[in-house]
């Protein structure tokens, strides 16, 4: 089976998580700061689109080569094989990026690639037409610039994978799923282990916990771009899906709880995990983070806490660090991890971090303050 070069996307700061995910799934790879690359088939494209959890998106990379002049952008643009990817009525739009490039003009690289394919497909398909028809799924092109080295994908995913579909509502600043995703399996949480969220918002957190609890795909509820592409095939598709649902633990139990100070936000969460099919398996409750208490053990707390940076907000922000702090004094078996852009985190939640970790939530440059409970015992051999 023909194999393909593929990329992961991802945000800065998690490309080694998405790494173990792609060598999770049985390909080897490189790490490169944005991306991980690796190779695979038709089913590998699919696997990866429903499995990664921390990915943006996953491309093939149809060409790579060093352009500094239009022309060699066009020449080498049409010596690839693009009738092995996009059939004849296909529509492929092309998007682009330049860096450091002496190329700079995006719109022109833009045009001038989407020349260069139409011209090789036209001489593929033996069409004497001015123009090629388009009408069909949609195969998106991008022509990336990097200190001159251009580099051609074509994007397997459609919508970013964060996209999850079960999203019915959220609040005013919602934490991207992936990002999500990447807060819990930087965590020591196992499924046996209760989990809670103290600033659920609309219950990304928790849901993203039930969903690797379970080992249920993060795709499972959606559609990819590359579900129309016929040299793909509804069977690899299937087949690939039909493994989702093998694997996926639905009789694992567990306890994951998201609490929040908003009400309104409660229900949005509720409606959430319902969407996701995920609504028996998390407690959802209005509180504020003080009134936590709890007689298991050994649990995870992971937290997305306001940062404070809006004008007259940082003042109760760190109060609410403070009480934080106190509250989770007490619950030395559990660990807890926060993320917050607030620098002075640790001195108002009284207590250095055991490991910090720099993550980017968006734009917002922020710090994932780990702090480590005791193991939890192993267990007696039967």
């Amino acid at each position: 089976m023909k194999t393909f070069k593929l990329i992961a996307t991802a945000p800065m700061g998690i490309e080694a998580i998405v790494a173990k995910e792609v060598r999770g799934l049985g390909y080897d790879c490189t790490v490169d700061n944005g991306k991980v690359t690796f190779e695979g088939d038709a089913l590998a494209i699919c696997r990866a689109n429903l499995w990664l959890r921390t990915a943006d998106r996953v491309k093939i990379q149809a060409a790579e080569f060093t352009a500094k002049t239009f022309d060699e952008l066009f020449e080498k643009t049409k010596a690839i094989d693009w009738s092995s990817f996009i059939p004849e009525n296909a529509k492929f739009p092309v998007t682009g990026k330049s860096v450091k490039s002496t190329l700079a003009s995006v719109p022109d690289c833009q045009r001038i690639v989407k020349k260069a394919i139409a011209d090789k497909l036209k001489t593929q398909y033996r069409k004497d037409s001015e123009w090629l028809e388009e009408t069909g799924p949609e195969y998106k092109i991008e022509i990336s610039l990097l200190k001159d080295k251009a580099v051609i994908t074509l994007d397997t995913s459609g919508i970013g994978l964060h996209k999850r579909g079960y999203r019915a509502g959220q609040g005013e600043a919602p934490l991207k799923e992936t990002l999500a995703a990447a807060l819990i399996l930087l965590t020591n949480w196992t499924p046996e282990r209760p989990f809670v969220d103290p600033f659920c918002g609309s219950g990304t957190i928790p849901i993203e916990a039930a969903l690797i609890g379970q080992n249920i795909a993060p795709g499972f509820n959606r559609e990819f771009a590359s579900e129309q592409w016929e040299w793909i095939g509804k069977d690899v598709w299937d087949k690939a899906r039909l493994e989702v649902e093998e694997k996926a633990n639905y009789d694992q139990p567990l306890s994951i709880h998201g609490f929040d100070l908003d009400h309104r936000m409660i229900d949005i969460a509720k409606a959430n995990a319902e969407e996701a099919g995920l609504g028996d398996l998390i407690e959802f409750k209005q509180m504020q983070v003080k009134d936590f208490t709890t007689k298991e053990e050994y649990g995870v707390i992971v937290g997305n806490p306001p940062y404070g940076e809006r004008l007259g907000e940082k003042e109760e922000v760190e109060k609410m660090y403070s009480d934080m702090g106190k509250t989770f004094a007490a619950l030395d078996t559990w660990s807890v991890y926060m993320l917050t852009s607030n620098e002075r985190f640790e001195e108002c939640y009284g207590k250095k971090a055991t490991k910090k970790r720099k993550l980017f939530n968006g734009f917002i440059k922020t710090d994932y303050y780990q702090y480590w409970g005791k193991r939890p015992p192993k267990p007696k051999n039967e």
